[in-house]
């Protein structure tokens, strides 16, 4: 079986279960000649059992023939410190402002569920990581 010739990869951060072809997911697919309501169907198909409304990075890979193919990603670190914090948003001047405190295990959790898409070796640099994330969203940081 000959390789298909990729033509573009689409990013897209979709919410978990409920994608819609509407925007941003229909004019961002729609150029390449890819079917929304068919990528919408596989995507709510394979996140469904996911946390609905969790924000989902995908990678879509298009090919010449049209067809398409996609790999889910981690949740943005964000994301999930906003969740583990039960906050709306971060703080506009996180230097000053703090809108949450963020503890070890949450910390850990956060740094185990993101690893494999992180640029990190171990744990602990993956939660260096998602702490200096907390720490720039105004989010205070367990030592």
């Amino acid at each position: 079986m000959a390789k298909k010739k990729v033509v573009t990869q689409i990013k897209l951060q979709c919410p978990a279960g409920k994608a819609t072809p509407a925007p941003p997911i229909g004019p961002a697919l729609g150029p390449h000649g890819v079917s929304a309501p068919q990528f919408v169907q596989q995507f709510n198909d394979r996140t469904k059992s996911m946390e609905p409304g969790l924000v989902i990075p995908v990678v879509i890979t298009v090919y010449a023939d049209k067809s398409f193919t996609f790999i889910l990603k981690t949740p943005p670190a964000s994301v999930l410190i906003k969740k583990a914090c039960k906050i709306e948003k971060g703080s506009a001047t996180s230097v000053t402002a703090k809108v949450g405190k963020l503890s070890k295990a949450a910390l850990e959790e956060i740094a185990k569920t993101k690893m494999p898409d992180i640029n990190a070796n171990d744990i602990e640099a993956a939660k260096k990581i998602i702490a200096g994330t907390a720490r720039s969203m105004g989010v205070e940081v367990e030592r």
